[in-house]
C-alpha cells in the first residue's frame, strides 16, 4: 500500500504545470470531447508507465541524466516553434468521431511522456519499490487527479478560448520550460 500512495502523491504533484497537463489541456480545447480525451489519457498513461515501471533502471543505464536534460530541453524548444502554427490537416473527423479523439489522444499524450518527469519518477518508484503493479496504479491515479479536471475545464470553455493567444501562450510556455532545463 506504500508504494501505491508514495507514487500516486508523487506524480500528481509532479504533474501540476507539467508539458502533459498542457497538452491535456490543449487536446480537451481543440476536440472538446472529454471522455475519449479522459480515456485516451488513463491508455496512454498506464502504457507508459508500465514500460516506465519495469525497464526503468535500465534506461537509467543508457541515459545520462545529461543527455536527458538535453534531449527534453531541446524537444521543448522544438514543440515551442511547432506550437505557432496551426494544424492544417482536417479535423473534422476526429472531432465528430471519438475514436478518433481517443487514439490521437494515447499517441500524444504516449509520446510527450517519453523522457517526462513523472514518467522518470514512475521509473524510480517502480526500482525503488519493486512493486510495479501497485506503483503503476498509484503513479496513473496520481495523472488523472491532475488531468482530467484540466480536460473538463478546457472542454467547457474551449469556445471562449482565443486560439491565437492559446498557441502564442503555450510557444512562450515551452520555450521558456526548455531554456529552464537546459540551463540548470
Amino acid at each position: 500500500m506504500q508504494a501505491f500512495l508514495v507514487s500516486l502523491g508523487a506524480v500528481a504533484l509532479a504533474e501540476i504545470g507539467d508539458k502533459t497537463q498542457l497538452l491535456s489541456l490543449v487536446l480537451a480545447a481543440k476536440y472538446r470531447r472529454p471522455l475519449p480525451t479522459c480515456f485516451g489519457v488513463l491508455v496512454a498513461t498506464l502504457l507508459n508507465h508500465a514500460v516506465a515501471a519495469e525497464a526503468g533502471a535500465w534506461l537509467a543505464h543508457w541515459l545520462t541524466p545529461g543527455v536527458q536534460r538535453w534531449l527534453i530541453g531541446g524537444s521543448l524548444i522544438a514543440v515551442s516553434i511547432w506550437a505557432l502554427f496551426p494544424d492544417k490537416a482536417d479535423e473534422s473527423t476526429a472531432a465528430r468521431d471519438g475514436h478518433g479523439v481517443f487514439i490521437a489522444t494515447v499517441i500524444a499524450f504516449f509520446l510527450a511522456e517519453m523522457g517526462d518527469r513523472t514518467q522518470i519518477a514512475t521509473a524510480i518508484l517502480g526500482a525503488q519499490f519493486r512493486a510495479p503493479l501497485q506503483v503503476i496504479a498509484g503513479t496513473t491515479l496520481g495523472m488523472m487527479l491532475a488531468n482530467v479536471p484540466v480536460i473538463l475545464l478546457g472542454a467547457r470553455f474551449a469556445q471562449k478560448l482565443p486560439l491565437r493567444a492559446a498557441r502564442i501562450c503555450a510557444s512562450v510556455l515551452f520555450a521558456a520550460l526548455g531554456i529552464w532545463i537546459l540551463m540548470r
